[in-house]
């Protein structure tokens, strides 16, 4: 598991920001969402675990008071 970075989500939006990402953006390179495989509420804000159409799962994290989304790749160990 790597450790949380920050970087870029693009996600639809309708009554409130962020309800469902549709891509990753993290160091340079986009990562199409395939599947939306969870979604939690932290205090900071909305959370979700994406799988890439890589294969990649990924959590991100909107962080509502920075304006910030954090990223974290999970290996097989995580599930």
């Amino acid at each position: 598991m790597s450790e949380p970075d920050t970087g870029r989500v693009e996600c639809t939006s309708g009554h409130t920001y962020a309800q469902e990402p549709r891509a990753v953006i993290w160091q340079g390179c986009r990562y199409a969402v395939s599947a939306v495989v969870g979604r939690w509420r932290t205090p900071e804000g909305p959370a979700f675990r994406v799988q890439t159409e890589q294969g990649q799962l990924i959590d991100v994290q909107y962080r509502e008071v920075e304006d910030l989304w954090t990223i974290r790749l999970l290996g097989d160990h995580d599930l």
